[in-house]
């Protein structure tokens, strides 16, 4: 499949795999099971998944106790995050954020290992807060299915959402994650891959 072939969308209902359960990993599964999307959620450190979705389970009893959500909602939220037991898992999915520990090198490794895993189509996105996304995608085989999706901590409550083009990402590929944390009830704002993005340049 040529880069012209590839639609690039996430529709939705179509599978979210988040790679990292730690704060910002739970945060971006929560908010995208809460919106409808079925979610995969991979970390390679042993019981962090289980670990999280117990933090996650936990926090949104407390607000359905708040009266500030919904019983039901909460339970479908829950439901619809299911743990990966490895990478491999991803294949199916539409779009794979990172949410991994903030070193450059780990990302490559990770995104080069992602690339033989999804289909052409799929789009790789990284959470990164400040690391080049042009770098990051320097030796992807497609550097243009690479875009930042910079969330703020907390995830569930940070209203924005920085959507980052690196110099080869496709513009199709920004403006589907455009739409898609908009579908997720934040607010985009498309930034370059400069130094700090928008907020923490600022």
């Amino acid at each position: 499949m040529s880069a012209g072939e590839r639609s690039f969308d996430v529709p939705a209902g179509a599978q979210v795999c988040v790679i990292g359960a730690g704060l910002m990993g739970i945060g971006i599964a929560q908010i995208a099971a809460q919106a409808g999307d079925p979610v995969l959620l991979f970390d390679q450190r042993e019981g962090a998944v289980e670990d999280a979705l117990r933090k996650l389970r936990q926090q949104l009893a407390k607000l359905v106790e708040r009266g500030r959500m919904d019983a039901a909602l909460a339970q479908q939220t829950l439901d619809r995050i299911r743990p990966a037991q490895d990478l491999a898992q991803a294949q199916g999915s539409r779009i794979v954020i990172e949410a991994i520990v903030e070193d450059a090198a780990v990302k490559r490794d990770l995104l080069a290992s992602l690339e033989g895993i999804v289909p052409g189509d799929c789009i790789l996105a990284s959470n990164t807060s400040s690391i080049s996304i042009t770098a990051l995608a320097n030796d992807m085989r497609h550097p243009e299915r690479l875009v930042g999706m910079h969330f703020f901590n907390p995830v569930p409550a940070m209203r924005l959402v920085e959507v980052v083009s690196g110099l080869k990402t496709d513009t199709r590929v920004a403006v589907a994650v455009e739409r898609l944390g908009a579908r997720w009830g934040k607010t985009p704002v498309h930034a370059r891959s400069t130094p700090g993005f928008i907020v923490n340049r600022i």
